[in-house]
Formats: structure tokens, sequence, C-alpha cells
């Protein structure tokens, strides 16, 4: 496939995936939240009992279906294989880090370009600052930053990570007295489409995100570093295609599925300090991974361990943000939080030192 096919499919397989994130909020899932990587993470995390914050529990079959999808497609196409090794417990510091960005911000990148999708202004706020993040990252990328190489695996610790999954739906559907539901009426957890749509909708932007290597983080970091638009230009489309799919359903239903401004924003606030920082702690700290939350599950179905390591990062953040009031909401950013994020960005930063600068020097 040459680049202008290349770019084609890209920019197809972004429209496809962002009438999709529209269609699950029409199906149920929360507004301007038809995808959010962070967000149904934290979900998750909830409905297994790890956090209690009852409006925020519910084992979503997104991210199930996202791991499954890229798993697939990956053995299909002979792309599988287990790997790791590359500093797994730093990814998992840093997974924890963008997580509480993203908490901060109250959604994931894949989620930002939704919430803009849906008319709210916040989340420009949240790019610009998210941008920054990225454009930090690439000076330490440009100054030697790695955290080593892979190596190969045996298949059984790359399979773990799909067999984990498969056993979390099924937690879902058996639903024992030990897996928690939001209450109806309580907030974001409540709120979700049926099981099958869900989880359709997943393996399919799983295998399409796993064939055009989609990341938000990837695409702004290359147009940076190599002036190649490919990977922003999908984004572009995920934008265009929920834009285009919130306005019909606007016209056609009656219901606010297009709002513009900054007020009044669902699962939003607008204190534009924290957007930006939420979001420049999590494009900073993605950089250092190697992609966002979306490319960290799609890695992780192609047997990535240390993609698997990062996720778990992302997982023990959100527990830690709604165990100990990190976590902003629509009133706005709590102290607790703002005081996280300042914290994670120093952390984050003496990783990218330590593993780029200082490695120099040593």
């Amino acid at each position: 496939m040459d680049l202008k096919e290349e770019r084609v499919a890209i920019v197809a397989a972004g429209a496809v995936i962002g009438v999709i994130a529209a269609m699950l909020v029409f199906f149920g899932n929360p507004a301007n939240m038809g995808f959010c990587i962070a967000c149904f993470i934290r979900d998750t995390v909830g409905g297994l009992g790890l956090h209690r914050a009852e409006a925020v529990q519910y084992i979503r079959p997104e991210i199930v279906g996202l791991v499954l999808g890229s798993f697939l497609i990956a053995i299909g196409k002979g792309e599988w294989q287990a790997r790791g090794g590359s500093a797994p417990l730093t990814r998992f510091v840093l997974g924890f880090c963008v997580m509480v960005g993203c908490l901060m911000f109250l959604g994931c990148p894949f989620r930002m370009i939704l919430r803009i999708a849906g008319g709210d202004l916040n989340a420009i706020v949240g790019l610009v600052g998210f941008a920054c993040g990225i454009l930090a990252g690439t000076w330490f990328l440009n100054h030697g930053y790695s955290l080593g190489r892979t190596y190969r695996l045996p298949a059984s610790e790359g399979a773990a990570w799909p067999i984990i999954q498969v056993v979390v739906l099924a937690l879902l559907v058996v639903a024992p007295a030990f897996i928690f539901f939001s209450p109806e009426g309580s907030g974001p957890g409540a709120k979700h489409a049926a099981i099958a749509i869900s989880l359709a909708a997943g393996v399919i932007v799983g295998a399409l995100a796993q064939r055009t290597r989609l990341c938000m983080v990837g695409g702004i970091r290359d147009m940076i570093l190599f002036r190649e638009p490919k990977l922003l230009m999908g984004f572009g489309a995920i934008l265009v295609g929920a834009l285009v799919t919130n306005l019909v359903l606007a016209a056609t239903t009656g219901n606010a599925y297009f709002n513009l401004g900054f007020e009044g924003q669902p699962v939003a606030h607008n204190d534009a300090v924290w957007n930006f920082l939420g979001m420049a702690l999590a494009g900073l700290g993605c950089v250092l991974l190697g992609g966002c939350p979306l490319r960290q599950l799609v890695l992780s179905g192609e047997g990535n361990g240390d993609s698997a390591m990062a996720i778990l990062g992302l997982a023990v953040g959100a527990a830690f943000c709604h165990n100990f009031g990190l976590a902003s909401s629509a009133k706005g950013a709590t102290p607790a939080g703002q005081v996280a994020v300042v914290i994670g960005l120093v952390v984050v930063v003496a990783i990218a030192c330590a593993n780029s600068i200082c490695k120099k020097k040593a």
C-alpha cells in the first residue's frame, strides 16, 4: 500500500469510527462519550469494586472489544507476537500519571475529539494543552529518550491479556454479587448501550485501529517530527464523522446531541487552567509511553505486555483518583486533583530526563 492509499484507508477508518462513537451515544452511552478509554477503564475498575464511586461503576464491553478486535485481526494478519520487557514498571507509573491528567480533564484524547464534535469548547482548551504536552515530549525524543528495547516472550505471556478481557466480559454478563453496577440515574456509569452493541462496536474499532495504527499522540508527534499528517488526518476524520452524525441525530430526534459552548456540557467542567494542565500531563505521558490510551489497548491485543502494564497503570490510577478525591466533576477540579496533576508533571518530566538527558551524561 503506497502513502496515498494508506492515507485514504486511515481517513475512511476514522470516519467510520466517528460514526460508531456518536451512534453509541444514541444507543445509550453518556453524551459525548461514545468512546472514552480513560472513562471506560475507570468505570470498569469501579464495576470490579476497586473504587466505590457508585456513579461510575460499570464493566464497559467497549474496552474488551477493543483488545479482542486488535487481537483477532493481528492473528489473522500474522502480526501477533508476544513481546515486552521494556521498562514495565516505568510504563505502569506513566500510565498512572496519564490517568490522573485524563480524569482532571474528564476524558482521554479520544473523548477530547468527541467532546469537540459535540460542541464542547472546553475540549479545545484541552487539545491545546495536549499538543503542548506532546511538543514537550518530542523535545525529549529528540534528546535520546528511550525505555529500551522489547524482547520476544512466550506466547502465553501475550495471550494472557486477551484472556483476562474474556473473563471480565463473562463477569459482566453473569453479574455475580461482587460486581458493581451504578444505580439508575446515578451518573455516567448508569448510561450504556446494550452489551452486544458495545462489544461489537469495540471489536470493529479495535480492528480498524490495529490496521491503521491510529493514535492521537502519534498523529501530532509525527506532524511535529516528520511533517507527516496521515495519523492526524485519521483523527480529523473521527471528528468529522462524529460531528456529522451528531448533527443528523439532533435534527432527526430533537435531542441535544450537539451543544456549542463552554457551559452546560455533559460530564465536563469549564476550568480552563486545569483542562489545559490535565491534558498537558496526558500528552507528555503518552509520548513517553509511545502512544495514547487507545493505542495502548490495541498494542496489548497484539501481544505487547508493556502496553498491558501501561493499561494496568491507567486502571490503578483511575481507582486511586476516585478513592482519594483526585478526579474532577462537573463542578470543576478538586484541590487534591490539582496537587496530583502538578506532582504527575514532575514525575513524568523526571522519567523523561532520566531516560534521555541523564542517560547520555552517564
